[in-house]
Parts: structure tokens; sequence; C-alpha cells
């Protein structure tokens, strides 16, 4: 039985062909939090047959391996012509955040070709559980669920939801039934704190970074990399580094000590970024503590300008949260 497995960034591991008996993997290397939403305009882009409108990246076989049989021959179609030959499409993604955006994207593109839909199946998989197991992974331990057209229609609405421009149809989904999914209602309340608190302007992740620099973590690869103490998985270890940044080199900054020079390197040498987070040994301002003891609204002092999913957040449409939305 030919099978086609696709996953994201979280499951790389799988594209070692020694752990996964499949005829291929598809990478999906977008991301949906901690900036503005590729266009539909791209995200067709990456789908389409290969053409001269693709740079490097830019197409869905850049990130294809376990390329077997004829495969590699047909890495310049579109993708849903390059799924046709399979029996089995397998979606593999994991309860993180981003990663359940990622599930809803797909099935919201494969609504558009049911023939396709009814060969897909979902696996329930935690990533970081898969990659402790010094053996490879055991596939019939992890729970495997044909795609129904529920799961469809529900992962499109709430994918639209997700790219509306303000967060209030996103909102609306965790009063309907998410049941199909059971790892995205979670998901999506994570998403939602991490809007603008009502009372200190920061999201939970910003306001759990606080707390850590606040009981004595100085360092910022603490701050990256134990997620366990982090207790919040909405952001990449770089999106962790942005977070900071804005925390640090604002006009009435929280969080004193993070490296001067991140002011001025480039985005994109992550080599020297990384460097100056190194260098950093964080402590909070008088300020910082006002905001984390709620008595400051950082966003009054700070000029804010994120995304979140389809919504641009600025201190003039500041979408906030305290149990329900709170408009601008």
């Amino acid at each position: 039985m030919n099978r086609l497995i696709v996953t994201s960034s979280s499951g790389s591991s799988l594209t070692r062909s020694e752990l996964i008996d499949a005829d291929a993997t598809i990478m999906f290397p977008f991301r949906f939090v901690g900036g503005p939403l590729p266009s539909l305009d791209e995200l067709a882009r990456y789908v389409a047959a290969r053409s001269e409108r693709h740079g490097p990246g830019e197409h869905w076989s850049n990130f294809v391996s376990l390329w077997r049989h004829d495969s590699k021959a047909r890495r310049d179609l579109a993708l849903f012509e390059f799924c046709k030959p399979y029996e089995v499409i397998e979606l593999w993604f994991d309860p993180a955040p981003d990663d359940q955006l990622q599930l809803i994207c797909w099935l919201d593109w494969f609504r558009s070709y049911p023939e396709i839909a009814t060969r897909l199946k979902l696996r329930l998989v935690d990533f970081n559980l898969i990659m402790m197991d010094v053996e490879a992974p055991k596939e019939d331990r992890i729970p495997l669920v044909n795609v129904s057209r529920a799961h469809i229609e529900t992962a499109s609405m709430c994918w639209r939801a997700y790219r509306a421009p303000t967060p209030e149809p996103c909102f609306d989904q965790l009063h309907r039934d998410l049941s199909p999914f059971p790892l995205l209602r979670p998901a999506l309340l994570d998403l939602i704190e991490e809007l603008p608190s009502d009372v200190t302007g920061l999201g939970a992740t910003e306001m759990r970074l606080l707390e850590l620099v606040a009981t004595g973590f100085m360092g910022t690869s603490m701050l990256f990399y134990l997620r366990g103490f982090r207790q919040r998985g909405v952001f990449s270890d770089w999106e962790i580094g942005s977070l900071l940044e804005g925390l640090a080199h604002g006009p009435r900054p929280a969080l004193a000590g993070l490296d001067d020079e991140l002011r001025v390197i480039d985005k994109e040498n992550l080599r020297d970024r990384l460097k100056a987070y190194q260098r950093s040994r964080l402590t909070m301002t008088e300020f910082g503590k006002a905001v984390l003891a709620h008595k400051e609204d950082f966003s009054r002092h700070n000029p804010i300008d994120r995304w979140w999913g389809g919504t641009r957040l600025t201190n003039d449409r500041l979408w906030r949260w305290n149990a329900l939305l709170v408009k601008p």
C-alpha cells in the first residue's frame, strides 16, 4: 500500500526513512503564529505546479523526503496531482497550537479535492514523546482516525475564523462543537490567551517570561529551551526572543539586561543574534515589577504592532482578553 505522510516542522525527524514506513513525507514549512499569516496567494503558489513564479523554498517539493519509486519524477507537479496515486494520506500533527493550525489549513485545502480527501487519515501524535523513545516509533500505538466530512467542515470553519481581521470569529469557535478535533479547543484557548490582557497589556507568554525573570532566570537560554518551566507552547524559541526584545527594548522597558546589539543585528543573522541572546543577563525593571503585579499596563507606555492570526494588533486597535474578548 503506497502511503504519503504530511507533517509539520515538529515532525521533521520523521523524514529519516528508518523511522517511518512511507513512500514520501511532506513537511509544511509555514508557521501561523508569531507574525503575519502567509497570503492566500503564497499558499496557492506553494501547492501549485512548479513554474518561474517559484523562488527557492517556495514549492511543496522542496520539503519532501523519503522520495521512493517514481515520486522524484513527479516533483514538479501540483500537489493534488502528486497526491493522486497514494492510497493513504496520513496527517501527522501534534497538540502544539501551530501544529493544530497547520492541520486545519491542510484540511481546508483538501476540501477542494474530495476524491483525495476520502483517503485522509489523522494521527493524534505527540512528537516530543515519540522522539524521546530510543526505538523507532510504534505506529500501532498512535491513534489513527479516518478523516470525515465533519473533520473537514470543522477545520475549514476554524481556519477561516483564524484568518479573519478580528479575533471574534475565532473566539466564537470555542462555543461550537469541536469534538472531531480533541486537541483543537485547547490550542485555540492557548492562542486566545496570547491576546493582550485588558489589565497588563501583555499576552500569557510575555507574562510568564516576566514571572521567570522575577524568580531569577537571568539567562535567555533557560527561557528559550526549558519549556517545562515556560509552561507555554505557542511560540518557537526564536519567537520567544522577539517577545523578549519587545519587553526590553521599548520606551519603557519591563526587562533590563537584554543585549543592545539585538537592536541592529539583522533578523536573518541567527548566529550573531544567538550570541547576543547568550550574552544577556536579564533583570526586572521597576516598571516590569508593576506590570507583573497588575498595577501598570505595558501597552500604555510602549508601541504595540504585531499579528494574531489575521488580526493586526496596534495601540489604537488593541483587542484584549480577560475571560472574554474586549474590543478596542
